[in-house]
């Protein structure tokens, strides 16, 4: 097909395809899906390998929100029945993080719900990473505050930050549909304020909210022109009791062609596979990492994820590596711009026709998955064995599920780990 051919050459160049190009991407048919994703990996392959940079999130202080984002079970207004506590002591921030690094992270993205930290909560997020620094000797860290106040990215900078996260979520022109309480041009400053301080910049967006095509392009693009480090990309978890309940958009062909588009538009950043991953992909989840050099291990904010062991299996069974602690994620170029920017207290990553960014949800929480134990909820609905009779019958087959149908089944608040008294799933 011509124009993968064209998009594998532009992105071994860090050359921007056009709008019209990203949107033929999402247009793809089903039948060219392995195509798309050989293109789009052959992009990931030249510019990060066959590595996989493992992400932990702990959430520390959830719910009780007072942004209305649509999206998020900890908005205001939300009945999701989530796990609600105020902020996380150091030393047990400290101890969600290590269980995280033990199952391989790389980074620890301390998250926090709410419009915006207090002078008073950038101190005491300070001490926490601190407290994880001190203990996890190399581990990279990511704040997710919320809108950030001046000043207080260098703040974070000097206590040991080495990213920030801040999500554009959708694009421009339907950002007030998605969320009243602040904007898209709040959101774009807290991630402008990030780069001045010389954190690496990390931004994604949320799909599966009732977007266009053009919507989802948007962003994207908007994305690289940011030029953050990371863009995660999360798939909406329609939790029961948000106004976005019943948003079930997503098939697992269409989140495929929506990371190979992200990774053409940004072939030389970290695109990382998000919240939503288990509930959206399903099975189809290897294959995204032939597109997609980064994911989160284990649970998100409020909900549960694939357990961990299931994500190091998958990624060794689909042959790839896990990223250590000794290599550097990004590209030479953009890493030692980075670097430099970061000395310098300037801007991270390299100029914007160079990539875009990475990260995990926005101040508020999707996720995913079934069963409090971790693995995977069924498919279908297996019968129970029939009672043994004289002539032995086959069991009924089980039900398989349309691939746009409701996948409630696979949706469960987190009841582990950060909050709790019960072991992380790492």
């Amino acid at each position: 097909m011509d124009l993968l051919n064209t998009l594998v050459e532009k992105g071994l160049r860090r050359e921007s395809p056009t709008r019209e190009e990203a949107l033929a991407v999402l247009a793809t048919s089903d039948d060219d899906l392995l195509d798309v994703v050989t293109a789009a990996g052959k992009v990931r392959r030249h510019w990060f390998g066959r590595r996989v940079k493992l992400n932990y999130l702990v959430n520390l202080k959830s719910g009780l929100c007072p942004e209305d984002c649509s999206y998020c079970s900890q908005r205001l207004g939300s009945t999701a029945g989530i796990l609600k506590y105020t902020w996380l002591k150091p030393d047990e921030a400290s101890a969600a993080a290590a269980a995280g690094v033990a199952g391989g992270a790389k980074r620890v993205c301390l998250v926090a719900s709410g419009r915006g930290p207090t002078d008073r909560d950038v101190e005491r997020v300070g001490k926490t990473i601190e407290a994880i620094k001190e203990q996890n000797e190399g581990v990279e860290v990511c704040a997710c505050l919320g809108l950030l106040s001046d000043g207080q990215a260098e703040r974070l900078k000097e206590a040991g930050a080495d990213a920030y996260n801040h999500n554009l979520n959708t694009s421009e022109g339907t950002y007030g549909e998605i969320t009243t309480t602040h904007t898209y041009a709040d959101r774009v400053d807290t991630v402008e304020k990030a780069h001045a301080a010389g954190l690496s910049a990390c931004s994604g967006l949320i799909a599966g909210m009732g977007e266009t095509d053009e919507d989802l392009v948007d962003v994207v693009f908007a994305l690289r022109e940011l030029d953050s480090d990371s863009v995660p990309v999360n798939f909406l978890i329609p939790f029961e009791g948000t106004p976005l309940a019943k948003e079930w958009n997503l098939t697992p062909q269409r989140c495929l062609r929506i990371l190979a588009m992200v990774r053409f538009v940004c072939p030389d950043v970290e695109v990382r596979i998000a919240g939503g991953r288990e509930v959206h992909l399903r099975t189809m989840q290897p294959l995204a990492l032939h597109i997609a050099n980064s994911i989160f291990l284990g649970d998100y904010l409020t909900s549960e994820g694939q357990a961990g062991q299931a994500d190091l299996e998958m990624i060794a069974d689909a042959g790839f590596e896990v990223e250590g602690a000794g290599t550097t994620t990004l590209p030479a170029h953009r890493a030692d711009a980075a670097a430099a920017a970061a000395a310098a207290g300037g801007g991270c990553g390299s100029s914007a026709a160079a990539g875009c960014g990475s990260h995990a949800e926005a101040g508020g929480g999707c996720g995913s998955h079934a069963e409090a134990g971790g693995g995977c909820g069924p498919c279908g609905a297996v019968p129970e064995p029939a009672a043994a009779t004289a002539t032995a019958t086959a069991p009924e087959p089980a039900s398989v599920p349309a691939a746009s149908e409701a996948r409630t089944d696979l949706v469960a608040v987190r009841r582990r780990g950060a909050g709790t008294d019960l072991a992380p799933n790492a």
